[in-house]
């Protein structure tokens, strides 16, 4: 395994430590207060062709889980969600004709999470995302999406399930190319 360069006050980095650091903080948003969705402009680009998104802190006014929206489009995502309670029940969940990626997140009043691949949202070809979600601490599982269409996106939304969020942190990750 290679060795992380070391980074210190003052210090500059060579091209070649540089070039071993794989992931790029893009873009960190504040989610506001009370809200019912969460636009984000601006967080994919043709600077890399994949993204992590991650989303920790703030609270929710119930318990739910996050549905996440590439630029405007609002119809035909694909997704599939497999899922377990924690007495070992398997389920599963999808659609091909959905509003948007449904279990790309959770929350309740304890904290909002998500950490969630994009794959491809700014390449003229079909998109995919990866994530996980966990709800009202009685099920766990992940989610797998595909959008079809070659639509270059540049921002995403996110949207609650139910009730609202308030506060927490968005950060939007380059994976190095």
């Amino acid at each position: 395994m290679p060795t992380p360069p070391t980074f210190v006050t003052g210090a500059v980095l060579t091209a070649a430590q540089m070039n071993t650091i794989g992931i790029f903080l893009v873009k960190s948003q504040t989610i506001g207060t009370g809200v019912s969705s969460v636009a984000v402009t601006g967080a994919f680009s043709a600077d890399y062709d994949n993204y992590l998104i991650t989303i920790s802190g703030g609270a929710a006014s119930t318990t739910s889980v996050l549905a996440l929206q590439l630029g405007s489009k609002v119809t035909n995502y694909s997704y599939q969600y497999l899922y377990g309670s924690w007495n070992n029940t398997a389920s599963a969940l999808g659609s091909t004709t959905a509003t948007s990626f449904s279990f790309a997140g959770s929350y309740d009043a304890n904290g909002i999470s998500m950490n969630c691949t994009v794959i491809n949202p700014n390449l003229a070809k079909a998109t995919r995302v990866i994530a996980d979600s966990t709800s009202s601490g009685t099920f766990s599982g992940n989610m797998t999406g595909y959008d079809g269409t070659t639509t270059q996106y540049t921002g995403f939304t996110l949207i609650p399930a139910a009730g609202t969020l308030t506060g927490g942190t968005i950060r939007v990750y380059g994976y190095r190319n």
